[in-house]
């Protein structure tokens, strides 16, 4: 337990020797929707058993280090940038997730329960991803809607899907991703290689395919 508690000073202090260049880093002693996330990816992949309860503690620390040893990172139990993205998430975007209203919510679910049912959870959250990535670029509409309704866009505009009632699992991936889960690593692309017929988007770059669905730039 000595050695235990050293370790977790020890990473205390070189946390605030580092604050200028882990600027919105999570550590121990934090609290907020930040840590609540980062508490919420450790359970999901595994790797903590206790509550997203916000509070980065003892548990949390111990979680992070274990993920941190085994996705080749600097194990000091800090989540900065590097952690975060390994994590799928991004800090501080808790701002741009209150930045959207329940009608945009609704809309983004609607699009990913109608392109992505059946889909593996994540592969849910990457569809909803691509399209805030879309609201993002210059080469897209410039919000929500403006991407989905884009001519040609998505197939279940094309034929109706659109307008069926999204599950929970929909509206929930929904929100991970306008919470800055972006598991494509900002993609704006995706397609089904067995059921694309548009010789295009064959051309793009694939950087990683998760479920039926290959994720392009």
């Amino acid at each position: 337990m000595k050695k235990r508690a050293a370790a977790v000073i020890l990473a205390a202090i070189l946390w605030l020797m580092t604050a200028d260049s882990a600027q919105g880093a999570v550590a121990w002693g934090s609290r907020g929707s930040d840590v609540t996330r980062v508490q919420q990816r450790l359970r999901q992949y595994g790797y903590m058993d206790g509550p997203a309860d916000g509070i980065f503690g003892q548990e949390t620390y111990d979680a992070v280090i274990w993920f941190q040893q085994k996705n080749g990172l600097r194990a000091d139990g800090v989540v900065g940038s590097a952690t975060a993205a390994a994590l799928g998430i991004t800090l501080g975007d808790s701002a741009q997730a209150a930045s959207y209203n329940d009608s945009e919510v609704y809309t983004l679910a609607r699009l990913v329960y109608g392109e992505a049912r059946g889909e593996p959870y994540v592969g849910k959250v990457a569809v909803a991803a691509v399209v805030l990535n879309r609201v993002k670029s210059a080469s897209f509409p410039n919000t929500i809607s403006g991407v989905i309704y884009q001519a040609g866009a998505f197939d279940c505009v094309s034929d109706g899907q659109i307008n069926k009632t999204p599950d929970s699992d929909a509206i929930r991936a929904a929100r991970d991703a306008m919470n800055g889960w972006d598991p494509t690593g900002g993609c704006i692309y995706y397609y089904n290689p067995a059921t694309a017929t548009s010789a295009w988007i064959w051309s793009r770059e694939v950087r990683l395919t998760i479920g039926a669905h290959c994720f392009a730039v």
